[in-house]
């Protein structure tokens, strides 16, 4: 059996090496001519998987995208053909949410913030928004979810509509790419959303470039409007809107869900999957492959840091400082936003968005640091935040 897999697959060689050849390639160039032999196909969501890329291919038995997202990959076609198709939601979703949470952690001691004071939007609550809920409430941050897809199930949980949310200190973005039906997500933020946004308000996107008009949002940008920006998608990557770095607070090279553990999962799911589909046992497990991380264990004592922490800028209850200043160099010490930042100003003049991407370093997730806190009154928040 032939392999071929993204070359940006972590541990994908681990996994399938007993089931046959494997090929690594580029997601990015990969062409119908070089997947003429391929049985199974592993793709990332940069790689369009459709009928002109397997037009030549007579044999493949099985598709899969190591992502969330799949509007790279035409199922209609796959199904004509009868080729089983496979992807991972929620694979990064973690990754994505502990993205949200630094990027949040540095706007608000950029800007001197009140985190416990602040009122959060999501739109989408599938996987990653759901997270991101998650993480909120771990440390007390109110917010809103709007999913009009899911407020029309059984969901159970109270949904708004889009117009409160984007009236929310924060709008943290988390929905497919859509361009058609009632809920389409193209453009989400246009023109005339935009521009009813105001300087004090921050925009996070970290699902897909083309939610947002990047057009119109550069425009009112350049006419002075303050609005916050955190940015790690684009439209048209890689050939992204450059100007538009400029007036970001954080700008990122689509890498949120880019932990290890986030993209590891992606291709633990597809070896299920293909074992599934094989009806082979299922023998391995990404705890076999994960490295230990450099720095695997902290010791709190939260009692002294309350004790001997400068005050904030603002008005706390003793309580909620003492949370936001133990929070604040926790979250920086697993996944500091602004290194990402740095890196992507730094090198997408000269390297380009996939060196970027390609050359990412390793970034673990909240749950490879074990917190020693001496079962503090901050111990809850801790654990639900995503620590060990």
């Amino acid at each position: 059996m032939k392999i071929f897999f993204d070359e940006n697959m972590p541990f994908a060689r681990e996994f399938f090496a007993d089931f046959g050849l494997l090929t690594a390639f580029n997601g990015r160039t990969l062409r119908s001519e070089h997947v003429t032999d391929a049985d199974v196909l592993l793709v990332r969501s940069i790689t369009k998987v459709n009928q002109q890329l397997l037009a030549d291919n007579k044999q493949i038995k099985f598709v899969g995208s190591a992502t969330i997202g799949v509007d790279h990959v035409d199922q209609d076609y796959l199904a004509t053909r009868n080729i089983p198709f496979y992807s991972a939601p929620g694979c990064n979703a973690i990754s994505v949410g502990e993205y949200v949470i630094s990027a949040l952690v540095v706007m608000a001691e950029r800007y001197l913030l009140d985190l416990s004071q602040l009122t959060v939007g999501i739109v989408g609550a599938g996987n990653t928004g759901s997270r991101v809920s998650e993480k909120l409430t771990a440390i007390g941050v109110k917010h809103h979810l709007c999913d009009p897809p899911l407020a029309k199930t059984d969901d159970p949980r109270d949904f708004v509509e889009l117009e409160q949310v984007l009236n929310c200190d924060a709008i943290c973005l988390h929905v497919p790419l859509t361009k058609s039906g009632p809920d389409a997500t193209y453009h989400l933020l246009n023109q005339e959303r935009l521009a009813k946004l105001s300087d004090q308000q921050i925009v996070i996107n970290a699902c897909r470039g083309e939610v947002i008009d990047n057009k119109a949002l550069l425009a009112q940008k350049q006419q002075g409007h303050g609005v916050k920006l955190v940015l790690d998608v684009w439209e048209n990557e890689p050939d992204i809107l450059l100007p538009l770095i400029d007036h970001a607070d954080l700008a990122t090279a689509h890498i949120a869900g880019y932990s290890l553990e986030g993209k590891a999962r992606g291709t633990e799911m597809l070896y299920r999957a293909l074992c599934h589909e094989l009806h082979l046992p299922v023998t391995k497990c990404l705890a076999d492959f994960l490295p230990q991380p450099v720095v695997s264990e902290l010791n709190v004592d939260a009692a002294s840091l309350v004790e001997h922490k400068q005050a904030l800028p603002f008005a706390l209850t003793a309580s909620e400082q003492s949370q936001q200043v133990l929070l604040t160099p926790m979250v920086k010490m697993v996944y500091d936003v602004n290194r990402d930042d740095g890196l992507f100003r730094q090198q997408i003049n000269q390297h380009g968005f996939d060196f970027i991407r390609k050359t990412y370093p390793t970034r673990r997730e909240f749950s490879s640091l074990t917190v020693n806190d001496g079962n503090s009154q901050y111990s809850s928040s801790i654990r639900a935040l995503g620590f060990s």
